[in-house]
């Protein structure tokens, strides 16, 4: 099994790093739909939508300014490979985390059950 896992990983780690370089840079389905009825004109290095339509209306995220935002590292889109290697690497150690709390939550309500068992099949001390 741990075997599998780890190919598992190679094979996540690989495709985030390789093909992340190929992704397209146009928006994806709900951007595309939000953006309909604009147009994005880069302004000064930015860019910025014209005509009418639902994304004038969104809001930068609150981790837009984090250091992988947009898929990149600090904004850098040669380094995007990475950004998705270091977002696999992430998401692996989240769910290693839930797993392992998962596990220590199991056994420590097997050991309960096996002190409530011993418990229940110790004699009564005898009164005299």
């Amino acid at each position: 099994m741990n075997g599998f896992l780890f190919g598992f990983a190679a094979v996540a780690v690989l495709v985030a790093g390789l093909l992340s370089y190929v992704a397209s840079s146009q928006p994806d389905g709900l951007d595309a739909t939000t953006q309909r009825g604009c147009t994005v004109v880069e302004v000064d290095g930015a860019e910025e939508l014209h005509g009418e339509c639902i994304a004038q209306n969104a809001g930068d995220h609150a981790l837009a300014d984090s250091p992988l935002a947009d898929y990149a590292i600090g904004g850098d889109d040669r380094l995007t490979g990475v950004a998705g290697v270091l977002g696999v690497a992430a998401a692996f150690a989240a769910l290693f985390a839930v797993v392992r709390t998962i596990r220590a939550g199991r056994s420590n309500h097997r050991e309960a059950e096996r002190v409530s068992e011993n418990r229940d099949r110790s004699p009564e001390p005898e009164s005299t």
